[in-house]
């Protein structure tokens, strides 16, 4: 059982990162795209928010509306949409149907996604639920740090119909390996849309919602900008800031890791631990940005840090709902998209307005109003 239950998360590891590559990875080659298609780069680059939106809209109405389907149904569709989409992009010359074949898959992430966190959590014993949740959240930090460059590579070094075809390749596997290794999972204790929905109500999960937000918000209100803080801050290198980008995604996974038995061990301590170590990392190195060997040592931490609060951001929102676990994982994968948005647009602000190290001092607002959320919500439970 134990085996099966392994292989079953990695399965689930590997389909969250077909499908977050799917997403994240088509960053790196816009200027490709506005060249093949004949576009802007800045048309180009609704691919990106096209799909982004998709997803903040989706993200608490298809778990929700799926939500009494049988799991590995649900999960199948959903890769099967992925895939035609991806064949679709490989042979298509039109950039209108290239946005279709992006938006449509973008509303069906949240299911995939949302229920790839239940079943993992489900395949084992309840003491190793987040430990298996924070696994599949490796294959969520891999999408965000390999994609984007394996794509370019592939993009430079081949064309743009082979790195969509490097998406549809992985889609494809993981879509048979769930055809014939992930078992059927109905929904044996069927909960009406009505009682998911009022969960909504409850002050706890209003909490947990702005605190995912405000702690999504640090984190990508700095790390949206933080090639251009290690370039034009702490005068690194382009070929450096490469090095220490890939460095803060691979700390992102070991943060990851560390958050499956932190969590499963002592939650509550974790939870209101390590915003407080990542609002004296962000603390310490706006302040200390300039000292390159530092800054590079931050960099690892504050990577850690970011691995931790993305499981913290799942285990906040899915403990105020434990009856409803799919609308729970919905309303997390469109809170933490609301925090980005909102953290890259107000540091980007402070960017323009000041320089690139008040990027940190936006983080650091943000880590503060979700701190204070937390300790209303310990209250109020």
């Amino acid at each position: 059982m134990k085996n099966k239950s392994s292989f079953l998360i990695l399965i689930l590891t590997i389909g969250v990162f077909g499908i977050i590559n799917t997403e994240m990875g088509i960053i790196g080659i816009l200027p490709l795209i506005a060249k093949v298609f004949n576009v802007s780069v800045s048309t180009a680059g609704f691919l990106v928010s096209g799909f982004a939106l998709g997803v903040a809209i989706a993200g608490p109405t298809m778990p929700l509306l799926f939500s009494n389907v049988n799991r590995k149904t649900a999960m199948m569709l959903s890769l099967g949409i992925f895939c035609i989409s991806n064949v679709v992009s490989i042979f298509t010359h039109s950039f209108t149907i290239l946005m279709i074949a992006r938006i449509i898959p973008a509303f069906f992430q949240p299911v995939y996604v949302s229920m790839a966190f239940t079943m993992a959590a489900q395949a084992v014993e309840e003491a190793h639920a987040q430990q298996a949740v924070a696994k599949v959240f490796v294959g969520v930090s891999a999408g965000m740090v390999l994609g984007v460059p394996v794509t370019s590579f592939i993009a430079n070094n081949f064309s743009f119909a082979a790195a969509m075809s490097f998406f549809a390749v992985i889609n494809i596997l993981v879509f048979l390996f769930t055809i014939f290794v992930v078992p059927s999972m109905p929904v044996i204790e069927t909960t009406s849309y009505g009682s998911q929905l009022s969960v909504l109500k409850s002050p706890v999960m209003i909490l947990a919602i702005a605190s995912v937000i405000g702690l999504n918000a640090a984190v990508f209100g700095f790390y949206s900008y933080m090639s251009d803080f290690l370039s034009s801050v702490s005068q690194f290198s382009t070929n450096i800031v490469s090095t220490l980008l890939l460095v803060y995604g691979v700390a992102n996974i070991v943060g990851n890791i560390i958050a499956g038995n932190t969590l499963s061990i002592k939650p509550v301590k974790t939870v209101m631990v390590v915003p407080v170590i990542t609002f004296i990392s962000y603390l310490v190195l706006f302040f200390t940005g300039r000292i390159s060997i530092l800054a590079a040592v931050l960099i690892f931490i504050v990577g850690v840090l970011a691995g931790l609060i993305a499981n913290i951001n799942q285990y906040l929102i899915n403990s105020a709902a434990p009856k409803a676990p799919d609308f729970a994982n919905g309303l997390f994968l469109t809170s933490t998209n609301l925090g980005t948005t909102i953290g890259t647009a107000v540091c980007g602000a402070l960017l323009n307005t000041f320089n690139t190290s008040f990027t940190l001092l936006g983080s650091l607002v943000f880590i503060v109003l979700s701190y204070v959320m937390l300790l209303i919500q310990r209250k109020v439970a």
